[in-house]
Formats: C-alpha cells, sequence, structure tokens
C-alpha cells in the first residue's frame, strides 16, 4: 500500500492535470448536492463527528484498556502502536505536502489545517483494523459474527472518508491517500506483532528407529 500511496503523493505534488480535475469535478457535484439537501448535509456531519479522530482514540483505548485486563497484552501493545504510528504520520504528512483544502462557494462544513492525507479516512482505515484483528479471531466459524465485524470495519472505513469529501472538506484524492496509508500502517504493524493466531503444531511421530 506505501507504493500506490506514495505515487498518489507525487501526483498531488505535481498537480497532476487528470488527478486534479477529477478531484474538481467530484467536489462540485458532491457540493451542489449538498446545497439542494441540508438532511443530507446533517447526516453527513454526524457521521463525520461520531468517528472523528479522537473519538476513535478514545474507543480504542477503551479497547487496549479491556485486551490488558483480559491478558492480551501483546494485542493491546500492537492496537496501541497502530493507533498512534497511524496518527502521527498524518498531521506529519500534511505539511510535507501543504495541499490546501477546497475553496468552495457556499461551503456547508469548516475543517481547520491542511488537506492530504484525510485525517479522518487514515484514523478510520486504523480503527477498522484494528476492529478486524481484535474481532475476527473471536467469531469462530460464526458467518453471521464475521459478516457482521467486516461490515462494521468496511463502514467505518468508507463512509468516514466518503463524509470527508460529501462535505466539501477534502478533495478525494485525499481520502483515498488515507485510506491507503491507514491500510499500510495496519499491514506493517501486523506483520510486526504477528497477532494473528498461530496454528498449533502437529504432534509428530518420531521415525522408526529412533
Amino acid at each position: 500500500m506505501l507504493v500506490p500511496f506514495a505515487l498518489l503523493a507525487t501526483l498531488v505534488l505535481s498537480d497532476w492535470p487528470p488527478l486534479r480535475r477529477l478531484d474538481v469535478a467530484v467536489t462540485a457535484h458532491l457540493h451542489g448536492y449538498a446545497l439542494d439537501h441540508p438532511a443530507w448535509v446533517r447526516t453527513m456531519s454526524v457521521w463525520t463527528d461520531a468517528f472523528a479522530p479522537m473519538p476513535l482514540r478514545v474507543a480504542a483505548l477503551a479497547l487496549v484498556i479491556w485486551l490488558a485486563s483480559r491478558g492480551a497484552r501483546r494485542l493491546a501493545v500492537w492496537a496501541t502502536t497502530t493507533m498512534v504510528l497511524g496518527g502521527l504520520l498524518a498531521p506529519l504528512l500534511k505539511l510535507l505536502v501543504g495541499r490546501p483544502r477546497p475553496d468552495l462557494p457556499d461551503p456547508v462544513a469548516q475543517a481547520p489545517g491542511l488537506a492530504f492525507p484525510s485525517g479522518h479516512a487514515l484514523n478510520a482505515v486504523l480503527a477498522a483494523g484494528v476492529l478486524l484483528v481484535v474481532f475476527l479471531p473471536r467469531t469462530g466459524a460464526r458467518s453471521t459474527a464475521r459478516a457482521a465485524v467486516w461490515l462494521g470495519a468496511l463502514l467505518i472505513a468508507v463512509v468516514t472518508g466518503f463524509s470527508r469529501v460529501a462535505l466539501g472538506v477534502h478533495w478525494t484524492s485525499d481520502v483515498l491517500a488515507g485510506w491507503l496509508l491507514g491500510a499500510a500502517v495496519v499491514a506493517a504493524t501486523t506483520a510486526v506483532f504477528t497477532v494473528w493466531p498461530r496454528p498449533a503444531p502437529e504432534n509428530r511421530r518420531p521415525p522408526p528407529g529412533r
């Protein structure tokens, strides 16, 4: 995921015309829809506030405490590392890229700071990844429970990112970058901590004569 993110960042920094036109077109379309549908704006605003980085971090902290209390300290450290690392990367990269947010007539929402990558999208993917890694192994073979975990993770990641474009506070490529970087962080920390359950070693009998 780091390679697609790096490529996207390069295109943004070079102001690649096709990407710029796509960003402007999507933002203009969604902004027009938002101006005509106040209820839509309220729904997106509630969602984007509920799944903003800070509420997600508070929820992650509660999960970490729960994991530690159940003796899953390695998993608790992994979840903490994932959320902290991703949370630090977003503001740093915003400063390095320095991309301004959309400047729209009659904006329906406001957001401070720079645009690329979307911190909401990045943190939503981090939270979704933590949700999957912590709870999928606990569902066992229950297909309904597994589907619920996957659905919850996808809704958190996808709708939160989309809400930022729908409200006109991020370009589409900002959100895509946040998704890619968040997925890269989750993949990297998961590989390092090897949090997935390991299969029990098979009991092998020694060869005859030994």
